[in-house]
């Protein structure tokens, strides 16, 4: 037995020409750049937004869970155990907006235009079936002329193919046959 041994070159080029892994290179760098969008959007618009009812800057929303929460200017260490929860909720945002703008901007008319490619298939191929159906019908059409010609009357009247002879007879001698 001899196995075609392919080089390490030749198996990388494979890989690296595979659709999905390209597919999936183009979802990072797309990704990428719908995030510094989606931080804009957070920075600019919803940022302002809350600052109007407090601070401009999420990130310094905290709360204190044990002891002051201050900062020693000299040593630049926070005394307690500070919860940024600001952070979080910033962080939150942006991950809703951009689920949002992914699922209005590329699910929902992607699965829409899935949907409207998959009944225009089932339509076509619902006319197709009615097409093989009418085939059928005209084939069976064309058996029962066929069977009718042969037979010379309508099909399952009975005919020369049905046993009887010419005439009608069915070959024997009309009337009882006597033995000489």
């Amino acid at each position: 037995m001899s196995e075609k041994k392919v080089s390490l070159l030749d198996g990388f080029k494979v890989f690296l020409t595979r659709g999905n892994v390209i597919d999936l290179a183009v979802a990072v760098v797309i990704g990428a750049a719908f995030t510094n969008i989606v931080n804009a959007v957070v920075k600019g618009v919803i940022n302002p937004l809350v600052g109007a009812f407090g601070t401009q800057d999420l990130d310094s929303y905290s709360s204190c869970l044990r002891g002051p929460c201050t900062t020693d200017p000299k040593t630049g260490q926070m005394g307690g155990i500070e919860i940024l929860w600001g952070s979080v909720l910033s962080a939150a945002l942006s991950f809703l907006i951009t689920a949002a703008v992914v699922y209005f901007l590329m699910v929902l008319p992607m699965a829409k235009y899935l949907a409207r490619r998959a009944a225009m298939q089932a339509a076509k191929e619902g006319v197709q079936e009615t097409i093989e159906v009418s085939e059928l019908e005209v084939l069976k059409e064309i058996r029962d002329a066929l069977v009718a010609q042969r037979t010379g009357g309508a099909p399952g009247s009975l005919g020369p193919d049905s046993g009887e002879g010419p005439g009608g007879t069915s070959g024997a001698a009309p009337g009882p046959r006597e033995d000489r």
